[in-house]
């Protein structure tokens, strides 16, 4: 008896060598390694979204070697939703493939109403993994991170929250993100101190934001904490889509998202000098963009977003050149 799907869309089985042309980092001093390139669903993995493209985009990005997905509690939009989703196509795609993946989830930002839904408080860290558990029908994380620092609750109870998670099994290792230099060197002392694998900061770095160099990655090194850089296209401005303009199709035209039009066009002169470099590479701006933050031994990951498969077949391909001329850093750090 047949069936009459015509959908086209067959059981997932990754690609056989899936491993040969990715290239991956250690995490600091840790065991673990990462794929220089990782996917992140802080966008359009939601319920706004059309959950069969994040499906192709998830199988893409595992069949060219990216085996870590980063989440947060509360991506999506609506909050939670990224990972609903991605638990909807966890089960359905990559059950089989657990022990390949690196799953990561944060909390640290407004999550639900009331006192205990927010920051930094032990409560409030356990639950909010809890809840992510849930809604991604897994076990536990590989990494859970405190997303940001909480100036009113003890960096004690913070990381002492973190410690228990990894002794309860939630995860296997911790990371915090967008703490100053300061926090991240104490809270490094208090996790090795309470013998927690600490293993990454994720932080915003580009070409066009580089408060990392002042001071963090050289506390990164010294702790033997590998960084994870995000939103290196600065949300989208270190692309080819804005050298003639702002499309009306575009992330600046829409008025719910992070990058706002001004922003682009105080940014228009620099973006077209960059993009001029990287076409002389024989690159697109946003390869360039990405393959200059892998140049730095102490960025594991650069965590990429990506809206299709084909666009996150573009942005690993900036990998297939990652070397600069001293000529080229200097144009390059005349535009950042």
């Amino acid at each position: 008896m047949q069936i009459n799907d015509k959908t086209g869309i067959a059981n997932y089985q990754a690609h056989s060598n899936r491993y040969t042309s990715m290239t991956y980092n250690r995490a600091g001093k840790s065991g673990v390694l990462l794929p220089a390139i990782s996917l992140g669903l802080w966008h359009n993995f939601g319920f706004i979204d059309n959950i069969q493209n994040g499906r192709e985009v998830l199988r893409t990005a595992f069949d060219l070697g990216i085996t870590h997905f980063d989440l947060a509690n509360n991506y999506g939009p609506p909050y939670g939703s990224a990972e609903e989703n991605f638990g909807t196509i966890y089960k359905k795609d990559f059950q089989s493939y657990r022990d390949e993946l690196f799953i990561a989830s944060k909390a640290g930002y407004d999550m639900w109403p009331g006192p205990y839904g927010n920051m930094g408080s032990r409560k409030y860290l356990i639950a909010s993994l809890d809840q992510s558990l849930k809604r991604m029908g897994l076990d536990y994380v590989d990494i859970f991170y405190h997303h940001r620092p909480d100036p009113d609750t003890p960096l004690e109870e913070t990381m002492g929250a973190l410690a228990d998670i990894v002794r309860q099994g939630k995860a296997l290792y911790v990371g915090i993100s967008n703490y100053q230099p300061e926090e991240t060197k104490e809270a490094a002392r208090l996790l090795k101190e309470m013998n927690v694998p600490f293993i990454l900061h994720q932080a915003r770095y580009s070409i066009f934001d580089k408060w990392v160099e002042n001071g963090l990655l050289d506390t990164l090194d010294e702790a033997g904490v590998g960084c994870i850089a995000c939103s290196p296209l600065a949300q989208g401005m270190l692309t080819n889509k804005y050298v003639h303009g702002i499309p009306e199709d575009s992330r600046a035209a829409k008025n719910f998202t992070y990058l706002e039009t001004t922003q682009v066009q105080e940014n228009l002169e620099k973006i077209k000098g960059l993009a001029k470099i990287a076409d002389e590479r024989g690159q697109k701006l946003s390869q360039m963009a990405i393959a200059w933050l892998l140049k730095r031994p102490t960025v594991s990951s650069v965590l990429i977003g990506a809206s299709s498969s084909q666009q996150l077949k573009e942005n690993v391909a900036a990998l297939d050149n990652l070397a600069f001329s001293p000529e080229e850093i200097i144009k390059i750090n005349k535009f950042s």
